[in-house]
């Protein structure tokens, strides 16, 4: 993958989570992991994990390092805040579209009120030292439509969208504008996190799980990565790229958001996930709409699936390993003599791949170990998430499938609540492990149901199937 040239003091850093080897010669990592190897000029040139682009050789090289995912960018400066124009789609939220319009001081706004009940007049923002232009739609034609209106007012080289329930914080912007001195970056998301402090068990679920959280780890946003895509409550957008596209699709009820990610890193462009960059979002913390909400969510992986064929996969592992983990759920002696003969295979395979590099016997075990392990993750994850409805019915027929799914509810929540104890936020300590695992069964169930919805109303069973590589 090739794009243009990144400007002279732009620079790159790679991952501290990718693994040098062969005294520098290649780096394993990346997502989904893979093998760069380097010349010679390129390890001199990448002088302590850091590259800064001073002529063209040096700018392949740093575009091969975001490319191949082993990297992030460090731009030296960006466009300025005048480039940008800020939309708010909002319906029957005045006072969330109030205390968003004072956090917006000395920038450019157009608030599109889709059809709410009280129209948003313009006259209630005077003295709020911001350029506010509103439009309406009589009727809701929502929030897609909203955000489309919305760009098409605006004359600057970039557009942020905010939705009304969210707040920015000091420095948001700055942070994000920062990447779009890359001329092939489209799109840039901030970090959302709680606007308000959790007074329940749900709102401190939400505070550590937010489906709109997507952690603090820098990333890019492209399908099978950490980050496969950033939702719409807060984003930056190169206006000729979304032109380009058509915009949001209108036609989507949920998912609008990932299927813009996706037409947009399919017509070659780059994204980037910026958790440096806050704001802060207004979670619903009662109970029955946050089941809602998720289900809602949840209902939107059947359209994806239609649009996106294979990107929506619950699943995306090897073959191998799956039947690693597929042996040694069978319980017998002879599944689990079967299951470490593949899982030495597994390793045997991977040694061959990385024979060009010196590398340790221990760290190709290393290295098989991690990748059982994230296959047994992603399999507990998809029995509790995506195909729970299976997964009960055959835990009623079957002792041996009963057990399975048990010890899968347990370490995938175990797991992801230690996860996200180690986030370094400080607030998953407000949520004790029993009360985390109840309200994450309950988040799953919520999710499948929207889930199997979609893919009844669509009839596509896309989003239920597997990707599994050789």
């Amino acid at each position: 993958m090739t794009g243009p040239r990144l400007p002279d003091g732009f620079a790159v850093q790679v991952d501290r989570r990718v693994k040098v080897l062969g005294q520098g010669s290649a780096l394993l990592g990346g997502s989904p992991t893979r093998l760069l190897r380097l010349a010679p000029a390129a390890q001199t040139m990448l002088s302590g994990g850091r590259l800064e682009v001073h002529d063209a050789q040096s700018a392949q090289l740093a575009r091969t390092l975001l490319d191949a995912t082993v990297a992030h960018p460090r731009p030296a400066s960006g466009p300025s805040h005048r480039d940008v124009t800020v939309v708010i789609p909002v319906r029957d939220n005045a006072f969330g579209l109030n205390r968003l319009v004072r956090a917006l001081r000395g920038l450019r706004v157009v608030v599109v009120d889709d059809g709410s009940a009280t129209p948003v007049s313009a006259a209630a923002f005077e003295g709020l030292h911001c350029d506010v232009v509103v439009l309406r739609h009589e009727r809701s034609k929502g929030p897609s439509a909203a955000r489309n209106a919305g760009m098409a007012a605006c004359q600057t080289d970039f557009v942020a969208f905010l939705d009304s329930d969210v707040v920015p914080r000091r420095g948001w912007l700055e942070a994000l504008l920062g990447h779009f001195c890359d001329p092939a970056v489209a799109l840039v998301a901030p970090r959302i996190v709680g606007l308000r402090e959790p007074d329940s068990l749900v709102g401190r679920y939400e505070a550590v799980r937010s489906s709109l959280d997507l952690g603090h780890r820098e990333a890019p946003v492209i399908p099978y990565g950490t980050v496969s895509y950033v939702p719409s409550a807060a984003i930056v957008c190169r206006r000729s790229a979304l032109l380009e596209l058509g915009g949001f699709d209108e036609s989507m009820e949920s998912g609008e958001d990932v299927d813009l990610c996706w037409r947009m890193v399919e017509s070659g462009a780059r994204l980037r996930y910026e958790p440096i960059a806050l704001v802060a979002h207004d979670h619903r913390t009662q109970l029955r709409e946050w089941f809602l909400r998720k289900a809602f969510y949840g209902s939107s992986a059947a359209p994806l699936a239609v649009r996106h064929p294979g990107k929506t996969a619950p699943l995306v592992l090897s073959g191998w390993t799956l039947l690693v983990w597929l042996l040694l759920a069978m319980g017998s002696g002879f599944g689990f003599l079967a299951s470490t003969v593949v899982a030495v295979f597994t390793g045997h395979r991977i040694a061959k791949s990385l024979r060009p590099v010196e590398t340790q016997p221990k760290q190709v075990a290393g290295l098989a170990a991690e990748g059982l392990w994230a296959a047994a993750l992603q399999l507990a994850s998809a029995i509790c998430r995506h195909y729970w409805p299976v997964a009960l019915i055959l835990a009623v027929l079957f002792q041996r499938c009963r057990q399975v799914v048990l010890v899968a509810a347990v370490v995938d929540g175990v797991s992801d609540w230690v996860s996200r104890d180690r986030n370094g936020d400080g607030d998953s300590q407000h949520v004790g492990l029993l009360s985390y695992l109840l309200l994450k069964r309950l988040d799953d169930i919520a999710y499948g149901l929207g889930l199997w919805t979609g893919v009844v109303r669509e009839r596509h069973v896309g989003a239920l199937k597997p990707q599994i590589r050789t």
